[in-house]
This record gives structure tokens, C-alpha cells and sequence, in this order.
């Protein structure tokens, strides 16, 4: 079984969530969000670090799917996002886990059917899909979002792996012709 740990980073709140792969099915082991507060920002970025080590060597996850940052009309807060994203990534990569990225838009669409989809949709989503008795908080529900949105890219990579001996490939041209 695969477990994949999804992050929704932020600096005040940072969402977490994991989930484990059985074959086709996906199960929730748990979710939830890291609060920081309003301390001096590098101690904050320090907590996310430490609270998301803490989880990864407490659930060991094999892999890990986070929300790319995007466009905010304040740079202060897109640059504290993005230091806040890279406080999550190190915690991953230090625990020698595989950081996959997906922009907000694709994590929507895999999960809602809607690339602008509100947060309302994707936590009634994540409670369907994974069966959870109650609504997961915004922050936790966009990183399970994010996990499931991760197994279901791998997934269909594993499906649409070439069968073609090592260096061939399909060539663009219809007829689907092989080339080198």
C-alpha cells in the first residue's frame, strides 16, 4: 500500500492531509492543519518544518503532493506563501520523500470535475469520496484534495506507461507509426 501525504502550505495555517492507496481504492488515514499563529514569521516557517517532520516519521508517507503558490495581488503575502511552501518542501525532501507539484486549478478539476471550484465543493468532495463523517477543514481538505489528486496522476501514468522496447516512442503522425 501507498500513502501519500498532500499539503495545502500557508503561513499562518498550513493544511495537511494523507491518504493510502489499496489498489484502485483510496483510504483517509488522517488530515487536519498545523497552526502556527502570529509569532515572528522565521519561528513560524521553523513549526512548519518541525509539525510537518513530526507527521511525516509518525505516518510515513511515501511520497508527497503539494499546491504550487499563485498569483496574489500582494507580493508580501505571495513571497511569505512561497517561504512557507519551501519550509513544507524541505521537511519533505529532508525525509528523502518525492515532491510532486499541482497548481490549485488542476487539484479542483481532479476532484470537483471544475478548475474553479469553491472550498465549499472541495471539502463536500473529500468527505464523499473518502467517506469522512464530517466536513474536513478548508486547509485539510485541500490537501487531501491534493493527495488524491496526485494518486490519480500516478495512476494513470502507471496505465499509460509505453509498451515499446527502450528508445522507441509513437510518432505524432496519425497512424501511429513508430520511430526512434
Amino acid at each position: 500500500m501507498t500513502r501519500i501525504l498532500g499539503i495545502d502550505p500557508g503561513s499562518r495555517k498550513t493544511g495537511f492531509g494523507i491518504i493510502e492507496l489499496d489498489k484502485q481504492k483510496i483510504h483517509h488515514v488522517v488530515n487536519g492543519r498545523l497552526m502556527v499563529g502570529d509569532g515572528e514569521f522565521a519561528d513560524r516557517l521553523g513549526q512548519i518544518f518541525e509539525g510537518l517532520t513530526d507527521i511525516i516519521q509518525r505516518y510515513k508517507p511515501d511520497m508527497m503532493a503539494i499546491e504550487q503558490v499563485f498569483l496574489h495581488k500582494n507580493a508580501d503575502s505571495a513571497l511569505k506563501l512561497g517561504q512557507a511552501r519551501g519550509a513544507a518542501i524541505c521537511a519533505g525532501v529532508s525525509q528523502k520523500l518525492p515532491v510532486h507539484e499541482y497548481s490549485a486549478t488542476q487539484i479542483k478539476k481532479a476532484v470537483v470535475g471544475n478548475g474553479h471550484a469553491k472550498k465549499e465543493q472541495v471539502q463536500y468532495m473529500m468527505s464523499v469520496i473518502l467517506n469522512l463523517s464530517e466536513l474536513p477543514v478548508e486547509d485539510a481538505a485541500d490537501a487531501l484534495a491534493c493527495a488524491i489528486t496526485h494518486a490519480n496522476h500516478a495512476a494513470l501514468g502507471e496505465r499509460t506507461k509505453s509498451k515499446l522496447p527502450a528508445g522507441m516512442r509513437t510518432s505524432s503522425r496519425r497512424g501511429g507509426r513508430y520511430s526512434r
